[in-house]
């Protein structure tokens, strides 16, 4: 194949993509500014993206493009003003702000509170993040200080430092006296049998952390790695200035910072006029809601799991849709819908065997026509299953405030272990100093409030989400909290719509031990397969 590119061009582009001759191919060491800039450009020209590059960018000194691909080695300021300047030239025209989708950055949030890892971690499109978790990591580490390190909530301080700090101390000097009683505990339940050292320790481990991070206040610091798009950040960055929280506030402040040393022009506007008069837009709109509440019903939910919402006819409307895919371009969809409600029982179960009556395993996901019914769960679990199954971004889901209205949870294995007082102890001991603040710092009041406790949220989702949500938080190795819930969500679709969820074939409802061992004991047969390979 003869290349495009003479002999010089070739040496020239080389280093920025993966191959120079194929159609398909990735881009390699240009800074973010310059792969968003280099997609638009690439959207209104009839040039390949090499040429585009080429020609237009490095070839059109006007565009300082060396000045820009070297920026590290030359003062930052100078870099980061050349970068915006660059990306204003080449987007003069562009208005869509699905530009910033087409660059993005990787950054760290370290030493933040569990309370602002939930906003972090709510956008819905458009970031990954992953945190480190309170299931392999245990958190009974002091700082240089020699304190345990949680947020010093400045309000909270403010108000009543002593009660904040010593209810915070008691839960984690109860968390870590208990770490090790805990691991013998289960050691002594279950016992090794023919699992490896390391399977067996991670998974005891697990367990103990399991049976004890309801001790740690939701202020417990963290860290959390994010890869996102501009635009995301954009939003996540406005939502946070506009935060009642003053964490959060500060917290976007640094991101937006670190974030315009790589991608300056995709974010500078979550806090130019435009963006703080979107901030006041959200923060007034949730002042002004606020007046509403002393009217309402005060109310607590009786049960873990409710489905308050589901589409009555979800069968006739996913058949439809089925056959509307199948049909070409046969019959439109308003006149299947009618067909199918002539549809006898028989006829509708047949067509829904054929489309996902034979799934083998949970990765085998039923189609999109599954999308067309939807569920309304109202749920009433600790914080830490929250914290777990919040991470189905795509769903609709929204929270109320962390308190210690609704109660908290006990794990069973610590009163059988003989426990229970020292956790419950800590919790009520906790449980006070939070309701001290719940009335005057109700935002505030949230990091003293240990994970352990109960908060309501909703959650929409169609019955596509609902396949893949239920069958993988029922799953052995799932923590047992956020395992109940997924079970009782699969118990109230059947009970509305048995045919469909017959379909759910993976829904684990066993209880199991350990129940990580299955799981490190896998991760031992991989790790002997890939030594034998590179042997």
């Amino acid at each position: 194949m003869v290349s495009e590119f003479t002999s010089p061009e070739q040496a020239v582009l080389t280093p920025y993509f993966t191959n120079l001759d194929a159609d398909i191919f990735v881009l390699r060491n240009l800074p973010e500014v310059v792969k968003g800039a280099l997609f638009s450009r690439y959207s209104r020209t009839n040039k390949s993206l090499r040429r585009v590059l080429l020609d237009e960018f490095i070839h059109d000194k006007t565009m300082a493009f060396d000045q820009i691909v070297n920026a590290p080695k030359q003062d930052e300021t100078v870099a980061i003003k050349k970068a915006e300047e660059f990306y204003d030239r080449v987007l003069v025209g562009f208005g869509d702000d699905s530009v910033a989708e087409l660059g993005g950055a990787h950054i760290a949030v370290e030493n933040v509170s569990n309370i602002v890892t939930k906003i972090l971690q709510d956008s819905r499109l458009g970031i990954s993040p992953l945190e480190k978790s309170t299931r392999y990591v245990y958190f009974n580490e002091k700082d240089s200080s020699g304190n345990y390190r949680y947020y010093r909530e400045p309000d909270l301080m403010a108000a009543d430092a002593t009660a904040f700090q010593d209810s915070s101390d008691r839960l984690f000097d109860t968390y870590t006296t208990l770490l090790d009683p805990m691991a013998a505990y289960f050691k002594e339940r279950f016992p090794q049998g023919d699992a490896s050292e390391r399977a067996y320790a991670s998974a005891i481990r697990a367990k103990t952390c399991d049976a004890l991070r309801g001790l740690l206040p939701s202020g417990t610091l963290t860290n959390v790695g994010m890869y996102g798009n501009g635009r995301a950040f954009e939003y996540l960055l406005l939502k946070m200035y506009a935060s009642p929280l003053h964490e959060a506030r500060q917290a976007a402040e640094s991101m937006q910072t670190e974030l315009s040393k790589v991608i300056p022009s995709f974010v500078k506007r979550a806090n130019d006029k435009y963006g703080q008069g979107t901030q006041k837009f959200q923060s007034d709109a949730r002042a002004r809601i606020a007046a509403f509440v002393p009217k309402l019903p005060e109310s607590r939910q009786s049960v873990e799991v409710a489905l308050t919402n589901f589409d009555a006819d979800a069968e006739e409307k996913i058949v439809a849709a089925i056959l509307h895919e199948a049909s070409g371009s046969h019959t439109d969809l308003r006149t299947l819908n009618a067909h199918v409600r002539l549809m006898g029982t028989d006829a509708k179960t047949q067509v829904l065997d054929a489309y996902c009556g034979h799934r083998q395993n949970r990765r085998h996901k039923p189609g999109r026509a599954f999308e067309n019914a939807s569920y309304t769960f109202s749920i009433q679990a600790n914080y830490g299953a929250y914290r777990d199954l919040q991470r189905h971004r795509v769903l609709t889901q929204q929270r109320q405030l962390l308190s210690t209205k609704h109660g908290f949870d006990l794990p069973p294995e610590i009163e059988d272990a003989g426990y229970r007082a020292d956790f419950v102890d800590a919790i009520e001991a906790a449980s006070q100093s939070a309701q001290s603040f719940e009335k005057s710092h109700p935002w505030q009041s949230q990091y003293a409030v240990p994970m352990a406790f109960k908060l309501q949220w909703y959650v929409t989702m169609n019955l596509r989400e609902a396949f893949h949500l239920i069958e993988l938080r029922s799953m052995e190795q799932g923590h047992p909290d956020y395992r109940r819930v997924a079970q009782h969500m699969f118990y109230e679709i059947q009970r509305v719509q048995p045919r469909l969820a017959a379909y759910m074939k993976f829904v684990d409802y066993k209880e199991y031990g350990l129940e990580r061992l299955g799981s490190e004991k896998k991760i031992d047969a991989k790790m002997k397969q890939v030594e034998e390979k590179y042997r």
